[in-house]
C-alpha cells in the first residue's frame, strides 16, 4: 500500500525531533495549511512537484522545533486538497478548509483559480471574521492579482508575469540574430496576458522584430501539438515566446523538436517538468527560462540546497526545486512567530512589509513582501539550457543530462515594477 509524504517512520522521527527540542509532539496541535492544487488531471505532475517543495520546507521547520508560540511550539502540517485542475473544485475545497477553521491556504498553478479564491476569501472573511483565512500564492502570476484585484488576504511569492517578461525581453532585445517571433500561449487570463504584454514589450524594445504568429490554444486539453509546431516552423519564426507551463509546454517543445524547428524558445518554465529531456540536444543554447533562482545559480548555499533536496527526493522525475516555495514557508513560520498567533489577521499584519534575509536557506531567497500590494520583490535569473558538466552547469535537470546556465541576473531593484493596487483595509 502506498504511503503519504508523512508516512509512519517520518512521523516517529518528527516526534523525536520535536521532543528533543522541548516540544511535546503528541500534545502540540499542528498548524494546518491547506494546499489546494491540481494533484490529478493534466497538470498533476506540476501539482505534485509543488507538494514536494512545500512538504520539504515544512519538514525543515518542524525539524528545528516547529513554529514557536507563547503557548509552546507547534508543527506545520500540510493538508493535500486535490482541485483536479478545476476552479469550481478549488472553491469547494476552500469552503471545506475554512469550515475546518484552516487559516492558511496555498495555491498557485492557475491564475484563474487564484482570482476566484481571492474573491471568495474576501467575502468569507467579511462574513465570518471568526474563521478568517489567507492565500499564499507561489506561481499564479497574472499581474492583476496584485493590481486591480489586490487583497489584504493574498500574498504572491513569485515574480508576476510582467516582471518575468521584462527580463526575458531584455535578453531578446540584445539577440540581434532574431528578427521573427511567434507568440503562443494557453487560452486563459495568464496566457492571454503574456501574449498581449509580450508583444508590447518586444515592439517597444525591438521595433524591427516581425511577429509571424500570435496564437492561443485550449489549456490542458491539447494532446497533439504537432499542428501548432508545424505552423511555427512554416512561419519562418526564429524564436517563440510562451508562458506555457506543465504538459502544455513539454508537449509543445517536444512537437517542435519532431518537426525540426531550430529557433529559440523564450519561456517562463522551460527548465523543468520534462522539457529538457523532451527537446534534448536541440535545446542547447536555444531554450531560455526565467525564475527567481535556478539550481546552477551558484554559491555554497545554492549548491547545498540542491544537494539536500536531491537526497530527500532522489528520483530524477521528482527533481523540481524552487526557492520561492521554500521562502514562502519560511516567511509564514516567521510571521506566525512575530505575530505570536496562527490566526489569519495576525499573520497578515506580520507578513505585510516583512523582509526575509535568506539566512534559513543558506543565503538564498532574500527579498521583501511589498506592503502596498503584497508582491514579493526579489531578484530574477534568465538562464539558458546547456549540457550538464559544462562550465557553470554542475547540475542537470531531472536526470536529463542537460541543465541551465545563468545568462542574465536581474537584481531586485531592477526587477521591481510599479503597481496599481489600492489595498483595502484589513
Amino acid at each position: 500500500m502506498k504511503t503519504s509524504f508523512f508516512h509512519t517512520r517520518r512521523g516517529l522521527l518528527l516526534a523525536a525531533v520535536l521532543t528533543a527540542c522541548g516540544v511535546n509532539a503528541s500534545a502540540a496541535e499542528p498548524i494546518k495549511v491547506a494546499l489546494i492544487e491540481g494533484l490529478s488531471g493534466p497538470f498533476a505532475n506540476a501539482g505534485e512537484a509543488v507538494a514536494r517543495n512545500i512538504v520539504w520546507a515544512m519538514e525543515r521547520v518542524n525539524a528545528r522545533g516547529g513554529v514557536k508560540l507563547p503557548g509552546g511550539a507547534r508543527p506545520l502540517e500540510l493538508m493535500r486538497m486535490d482541485s483536479k485542475g478545476s476552479t469550481e473544485e478549488a472553491l469547494s475545497l476552500l469552503k471545506s478548509a475554512t469550515d475546518q477553521s484552516v487559516a492558511v491556504v496555498m495555491q498557485g498553478n492557475s491564475s484563474a483559480a487564484a482570482a476566484a479564491l481571492i474573491d471568495a476569501l474576501n467575502k468569507h472573511n467579511q462574513r465570518e471574521p471568526q474563521r478568517r483565512a489567507l492565500l499564499l500564492n507561489y506561481s499564479a502570476v497574472d499581474p492583476v492579482l496584485t493590481n486591480e484585484k489586490c487583497s489584504p488576504w493574498h500574498f504572491r511569492f513569485d515574480a508576476h508575469a510582467d516582471m518575468r517578461l521584462a527580463a526575458l525581453t531584455d535578453v531578446l532585445k540584445d539577440d540581434a540574430g532574431t528578427q521573427r517571433v511567434y507568440l503562443i500561449g494557453q487560452d486563459y487570463s495568464f496566457g492571454q496576458h503574456v501574449l498581449r504584454e509580450g508583444r508590447k514589450m518586444i515592439a517597444a524594445k525591438r521595433p524591427d522584430i516581425e511577429f509571424v504568429g500570435d496564437e492561443l490554444h485550449p489549456i490542458g486539453r491539447v494532446k497533439d501539438f504537432l499542428p501548432y509546431a508545424t505552423k511555427i516552423k512554416a512561419s519562418g519564426a526564429q524564436a517563440v515566446l510562451t508562458g506555457n507551463w506543465g504538459n502544455d509546454l513539454t508537449l509543445l517543445i517536444k512537437a517542435a523538436r519532431e518537426v525540426g524547428f531550430e529557433g529559440k524558445f523564450y519561456t517562463f518554465y522551460g527548465n523543468a517538468l520534462g522539457v529538457p529531456a523532451a527537446i534534448g540536444e536541440a535545446g542547447i543554447g536555444r531554450v531560455l527560462a526565467v525564475a527567481e533562482w535556478h539550481p546552477n545559480a551558484g554559491g555554497k548555499g545554492s549548491d547545498a540546497l540542491v544537494s539536500a533536496f536531491r537526497k530527500r527526493f532522489p528520483k530524477p522525475e521528482d527533481d523540481y526545486l524552487h526557492v520561492r516555495m521554500q521562502v514562502m514557508v519560511e516567511m509564514l513560520a516567521q510571521a506566525i512567530e512575530r505575530g505570536r498567533s496562527a490566526e489569519a489577521g495576525a499573520i497578515v499584519k506580520a507578513l505585510s512589509g516583512a523582509r526575509y534575509d535568506g539566512a534559513s536557506l543558506g543565503g538564498l531567497g532574500a527579498g521583501v513582501m511589498r506592503a502596498a500590494d503584497h508582491q514579493y520583490i526579489q531578484p530574477l535569473y534568465v538562464s539558458v539550457m546547456q549540457r550538464a558538466g559544462s562550465d557553470g552547469v554542475p547540475f542537470d535537470a531531472e536526470g536529463s543530462g542537460f541543465g541551465f546556465k545563468t545568462l542574465r541576473y536581474v537584481d531586485a531593484a531592477r526587477a521591481e515594477q510599479p503597481h496599481r493596487c489600492q489595498m483595502p483595509a484589513l
